[in-house]
């Protein structure tokens, strides 16, 4: 029995490609919004793991650094270590900003921190670690800036001593680390017209002169240069204590703990959630787009064989043999436009500003999910040629 469907694709094979590669093209589409979602859950992830610490402390009533504002002292985390359980404690400022670089905006969040404490990068790949206390800088490898690299932050110039690699907030923008009392002017402090400005009106007001009250307007006036409050505090525990340790913080210092998991459930299922939605949308009508494409095609590939059809029923083609040969043309086009898209997505993926994480299980899964969606389209134009007439063979 001739097979229709190997010998179609033989005499049309140009385009047949053609076709398939247009499908696999938005197949590629498809993977990379899949990619896109678990670049964005890896992001999270690898931010609480380059974190280093057991449980974030935080202001009370708040979702912590990462997901809302929070503002705590910074004398908290000498006072945590008082608490039995806790092994080290670390004060960190996180702020996202746009600096410049050689006439270029680069979107980071810059992370202050102590040096030896939870916070600070657990490797570098290039340079070596901040010596100084100030103004030095370590930064991730996608802001682009090499080893020696002067970058403006605020008021003051950082030099770049070491590269980072994957140290990235939620959002996917690199991380540029300064010593904490650096951040803490950065993020807290006024600029210098700021300041001028509000001393002069702080000097002018006559409820801070008042002669009963020595030393206060000094007073004021030096609070304003300088800040004693971080984001959060990074703690690290003795191993199984951390739920112990986070009630006790909770009860006793009126602040908000969270564990690894309680940060994951934060940034993952509700920080991204909006983002996750949209792009299961996406998902969701690419599908239908490509399973409308595909029933498209096959549906008019088998109304131009209208009377090679009729000649294989004429001479006794049953009509499991016609579907089967339509469904293996259907199925050869999802098998191009696979190949295509799993292609195509993996190389463009790397050119993309955010991380897209391709992973294999997403791939088996978009296969079969892709012959599934081409068996299914191929419905319509099984229907068609079962209704062909036998007669028309020999123009009845």
């Amino acid at each position: 029995m001739i097979n229709l469907a190997s010998r179609d694709i033989l005499h049309g094979w140009g385009k047949f490609v053609f076709t398939g590669i247009g499908l696999g093209l938005l197949i590629g589409v498809t993977l990379t919004m899949a990619g896109v979602y678990r670049g964005m859950v890896d992001d999270a992830r690898v931010l609480i793991e380059n974190a280093g610490a057991d449980l974030w402390v935080v202001q009370q009533g708040t979702l912590g650094p990462y997901a809302e504002p929070s503002s705590v002292h910074d004398d908290v985390a000498k006072d945590l270590l008082g608490i039995p359980g806790i092994r080290e404690a670390g004060n960190v400022t996180y702020l996202t900003m746009q600096i410049r670089h050689n006439s270029k905006d680069i979107r980071v969040m810059v992370v202050g921190f102590e040096t030896g404490k939870p916070g600070e990068p657990a490797y570098l790949v290039a340079g070596r670690p901040i010596t100084r206390s100030h103004y030095e800088a370590l930064a991730d490898i996608k802001t682009g800036l090499v080893v020696g690299d002067t970058v403006t932050i605020r008021r003051h110039a950082y030099t770049v001593v070491g590269l980072t690699r994957r140290m990235v907030s939620s959002g996917g923008d690199p991380m540029i680390f300064i010593p904490l009392k650096d951040a803490q002017e950065v993020q807290f402090l006024k600029d210098n017209d700021s300041l001028v400005n509000e001393r002069a009106r702080t000097a002018a007001n006559p409820a801070f002169n008042r002669p009963g009250v020595p030393g206060l307007l000094e007073a004021i006036q030096a609070s304003q240069t300088s800040s004693r409050f971080v984001n959060a505090v990074l703690v690290r525990t003795v191993q199984g204590s951390e739920e112990a340790v986070a009630e006790q913080i909770v009860r006793w210092k009126h602040l908000q703990a969270y564990s690894k998991d309680q940060m994951d459930e934060i940034l993952v299922a509700r920080l991204i959630a909006t983002s996750s939605k949209q792009i299961f949308m996406f998902l969701v009508i690419l599908a239908i787009v490509s399973a409308a494409i595909v029933a498209f095609i096959i549906f008019t590939m088998t109304m131009n064989k209208v009377r090679e059809i009729a000649v294989l029923k004429l001479i006794g083609a049953t009509n499991s043999t016609i579907s089967g040969m339509i469904l293996q043309q259907a199925l050869g086009l999802g098998l191009i436009g696979f190949l295509v898209g799993k292609l195509s997505a993996t190389f463009w993926a790397p050119l993309f500003p955010k991380y897209v994480l391709l992973l294999s299980g997403d791939a088996i899964l978009g296969f079969f999910l892709v012959m599934l969606m081409c068996a299914l389209a191929s419905v319509f134009a099984i229907r068609a040629a079962l209704r062909i007439d036998p007669a028309t063979a020999i123009g009845g």
